[in-house]
């Protein structure tokens, strides 16, 4: 079995290794503000995701500079995408944000823009000024998505039905932007067949790439309060693994993988503690991965996946 990795596709695209730049736009999510919370997602940390990006400041060319020093002993002479990673980075004044993504894309070394944020923060407006800037580079539009179980979304408070997401793909797609949807693997109460079956219908949404991170309970979420509370459950390294693969087998050959897990800050970090150890983790996915035959490539051969047999996370 093959899958298409980011490395793969960006080297393919650009010709070179290219890396990350996390960025803070400064925004705030509906899901804090009042709009339709005030707690934000039961995972949120209170940087919004935004644990490695760089110290938030109103010059994004600054933020730029400083985001590449933290890389500049891998990157050497590179190429970078532009990324928004805090919060929700459409929601915000038309101006504002076509001002800041207009200067985040200026320098010759950012080869695309991408932009983390909610389906349901999407107008039309929106939609169409990232789809001038799509003229001078590449746009992505990240989705957090996370999963398609209602019972789950609520645990989460993810705050907007399904059928927001299919619409906000379809929009941006049309409008020839690029889309990666957010999963999270392990969330209580999901079967490892219900998170592939969540895996299965990006795939069949039509996106362009997919993001597969572990659940993390980080401290001060409500999330850890549950966790606390032996409701969290968290998977071992072994089982994320094999979850992966019956991840990767569902998914069609051209959907790029932009993640197989996710790492959070060390210094908050609650929960699985083996994750903070990002280099043992990826050498231990590419290991089990050669010796059950799962490589990066562009020939992709669906196999069986073990998730009927897995147990259910509660």
């Amino acid at each position: 079995m093959a899958y298409r990795s980011l490395n793969q596709a960006m080297k393919e695209r650009f010709g070179c290794k290219v890396y990350k730049l996390a960025l803070d736009g400064g925004m705030t999510c509906p899901n804090r503000d009042g709009t339709i919370g005030t707690r934000g997602c039961i995972f949120c940390s209170d940087v919004g995701s935004g644990e490695f990006a760089a110290p938030v400041c109103g010059d994004i060319r600054r933020q730029i500079e400083q985001a590449k020093v933290r890389v500049e002993q891998k990157n050497k002479g590179g190429k970078y995408i532009a990324y928004f990673q805090s919060f929700t980075n459409t929601y915000g004044p038309l101006p504002y944000l076509e001002t800041i993504f207009r200067q985040a894309i200026a320098p010759e070394e950012i080869v695309a823009l991408s932009i983390a944020t909610r389906p349901d923060c999407l107008p039309k407006a929106v939609v169409d000024m990232l789809c001038r800037l799509s003229q001078s580079k590449p746009v992505w539009v990240e989705l957090g998505l996370q999963t398609i179980h209602p019972a789950s979304a609520r645990y989460i408070r993810r705050g907007y039905d399904l059928e927001v997401y299919e619409d906000a793909v379809q929009r941006l797609k049309a409008a020839g932007l690029e889309v990666i949807t957010h999963v999270i693997l392990g969330l209580p109460g999901e079967s490892y067949a219900d998170m592939v079956e969540t895996v299965r219908y990006v795939g069949q949404t039509g996106g362009d790439g997919i993001k597969l991170q572990l659940l993390h309970v980080l401290e001060g979420t409500d999330l850890a309060q549950d966790y606390r509370a032996g409701k969290v459950p968290v998977l071992s390294l072994e089982e994320y693994i094999s979850l992966l693969e019956d991840c990767l087998a569902v998914l069609p050959p051209e959907l790029v993988i932009h993640r197989l897990t996710g790492d959070g800050a060390k210094g908050t970090l609650l929960a699985p503690l083996w994750t903070g150890d990002k280099k043992r983790v990826l050498n231990a996915i590419q290991t089990a991965f050669l010796r059950d035959g799962v490589q990066q490539g562009s020939q992709y051969e669906p196999r069986q996946a073990k998730g009927q047999t897995a147990p259910i996370i509660r």
